[in-house]
């Protein structure tokens, strides 16, 4: 009985380990964020604006993001806050998403934008060939783990 109580109390501190390294760990190896000029820049010349919601229906308490998201001609830039996890990309979309089975139903229509490394801010570049008027919301997703994180509707 000794060794079973052992064996039980070693896995569950070594879940529990794992856990909280795979929450911490993008926290503690991400870049610096850009620069509040460099995001303030796309923002006075955004084409669309949009909002992350903490509310989306497949967001919870280690998936979510709030904040602002702006759109230029050029770039996608966002500030606020987002979850701290791994491998987040950021996808546009042509239909509202805001659950793990839509992303998965409509990921062959998404344009992915790019890698966010950074949870207060981010700027990335849109590919020049992107047709923006084609999609209508920005999306937040872990591909590690196949999780949504959040999203905005922007037109």
């Amino acid at each position: 009985m000794k060794k079973i109580g052992f064996l039980f109390t070693h896995l569950v501190c070594g879940g529990l380990g794992f856990a909280i390294g795979v929450y911490t760990l993008p926290i503690l190896i991400q870049p610096d964020s850009p620069s509040m000029s460099s995001v303030e820049s796309v923002t006075n010349n955004a084409i669309y604006t949009a909002t992350f919601q903490r509310e989306r229906e497949d967001s919870d308490f280690f998936h979510w993001g709030e904040g602002s998201v702006s759109i230029s001609g050029q770039q996608i830039a966002f500030i606020g806050e987002l979850a701290p996890g791994p491998d987040y990309k950021l996808y546009l979309s042509p239909q509202f998403i805001e659950t793990e089975k839509e992303f998965n139903r409509y990921k062959h229509k998404m344009a992915k934008i790019g890698d966010i490394k950074t949870f207060d801010r981010f700027a990335l570049t849109l590919p020049q060939e992107l047709e923006l008027s084609r999609y209508n919301t920005v999306v937040v997703w872990c591909e590690s783990f196949g999780e949504f994180i959040t999203s905005a509707r922007f037109q």
